[in-house]
């Protein structure tokens, strides 16, 4: 069940704000120990405040350094009183008991101010990150505020926390940039992010001689015992090719560079943990697929206001399932922006290329993979293209595509794709941005 806290809130209204300004916060309620994260719009007309919480209206009144609103739904309401410190507010909510509504509950608060929105066009912004994080978690500080139509250029880690310059910056275990907070996506909403630019900033990655346990049947079982060797790569960035290292049986072969985002995720919703950096879900995560390469978008359900994006794990190149446990695992200079499309249900991430339709599933088993896959494309087909399930099932019979992801995390992931010529003929509805 969504659990939909809305407060009464209270604050020190800024003495240098103009009447007409619209304030925006990022409000953590402490639930018995449970943050709940919700997004606060305060507006001020001389002593009263109007404005929303979590989308629902409030009316409340400066009273000197403190203030206090109240916000209403379905005939309950919802007090909180607050100080505020510079863009800092913290206090005490008090709000029915969601056991006993007759009954009030307290709850400390705290909020931090979201900055305005630059004048002028979406920017371009270089930046450069400071630590990185182990967790995709909602209670993780956002790194820097962005809004629908910025490009952020950054760079990120290899999967064992070692930079451009060969010098460790991390936990080892995918470690990742962010997360970055997307001003304007909120819960229900869709968070898409398009890879512009995916370069290996590096002359190096590293591998293991191995096989997951997914791969091995018993004869190869008893074989593999001595393998997961590490293996490092050359990596001829001017040719585009990786070389294996000398003195093997592979000397002379090359594998193309296909630089690809093994991590990007947004924060999971309220009743979830944080979850590892080395997991995946319905908030994308680890997924380790190949095609998140240069020019495709990828499609996220936001499950927390802003979204909170991390990526990272990035890879020079990698075969299907990610079958030797890792991929050609390397540092890497990213280039990404954001749009935000309203009010979208999304069962699993999508990825969608020039050429591609791409649904992701991911589940314990590869059996579940698929049906998680396909349900997603299902879903795609009916909301952009209107079709029907008998419509949507037919065409997947005549055209899908299956392909296997990864095998190497908790949750094996399949793709369930459409080349577009296929819908060539369809007319897409329009996005909501």
């Amino acid at each position: 069940m969504t659990v939909r806290i809305l407060l009464l809130f209270a604050c020190l209204w800024a003495t240098s704000a103009s009447a007409s300004e619209t304030e925006r916060w990022r409000v953590v309620i402490d639930l018995w120990g449970n943050p709940v994260h919700q997004t606060l719009e305060l507006n001020r007309d001389g002593a009263r405040l109007s404005g929303t919480l979590d989308g629902d209206p409030l009316t409340g009144r400066a009273e000197g350094a403190q203030l206090r609103v109240t916000a209403t739904a379905n005939d309950r309401h919802y007090h909180l009183h607050g100080t505020r410190d510079a863009d800092a507010l913290m206090g005490t909510a008090d709000f029915p008991d969601p056991n006993q509504p007759e009954r009030r509950a307290e709850h400390a608060f705290t909020a931090t101010r979201l900055p305005s929105r630059p004048p002028g066009p979406p920017r371009l912004i270089d930046f450069v990150p400071r630590d990185y994080a182990n967790l995709f978690s909602a209670d993780r500080a956002p790194v820097l505020t962005i809004w629908p139509g910025d490009t952020v250029r950054t760079r990120t880690l290899d999967s064992g926390g070692v930079d451009e310059h060969g010098v460790t910056r991390a936990l080892f275990g995918n470690p990742q940039v962010g997360p970055f907070y997307v001003d304007g996506a909120e819960p229900g909403d869709v968070l898409a992010v398009t890879l512009h630019r995916l370069r290996p900033n590096r002359d190096h990655a590293d591998s293991l001689d191995a096989l997951v346990g997914r791969a091995q049947g018993l004869g190869l079982a008893t074989q593999a015992g001595a393998l997961g060797k590490p293996v490092r790569w050359r990596l001829d960035r001017v040719r585009g090719i990786a070389l294996p290292p000398p003195g093997s049986g592979l000397d002379g072969l090359t594998i193309p560079l296909r630089p690809m985002l093994g991590g990007i995720a947004v924060a999971p919703g309220f009743g979830f943990p944080p979850m590892s950096a080395g997991d995946s879900g319905r908030f994308g995560g680890n997924m380790d697929f190949n095609q998140i390469v240069e020019g495709t978008t990828v499609y996220l359900p936001v499950a927390q206001p802003g979204a909170l994006l991390y990526l990272g794990d990035a890879h020079a190149a990698q075969g299907d399932g990610e079958i030797s446990q890792y991929g050609l695992e390397t540092s890497m200079d990213v280039e990404f922006s954001v749009a935000v499309i309203k009010e979208r249900a999304l069962a699993t991430p999508r990825v969608e290329s020039a050429t591609r339709l791409m649904a992701i599933g991911q589940a314990g088993s590869l059996d579940e993979a698929v049906r998680a896959a396909t349900q997603g494309l299902i879903q795609w087909l009916q909301q952009d293209y209107r079709l029907s399930l008998s419509e949507a099932s037919q065409l997947l019979g005549a055209a899908v595509e299956y392909r296997i992801i990864t095998l190497a995390g908790r949750n094996a992931g399949v793709a369930a794709m459409l080349d577009k010529t296929s819908l060539a003929t369809l007319r897409a509805s329009p996005k909501r941005e």
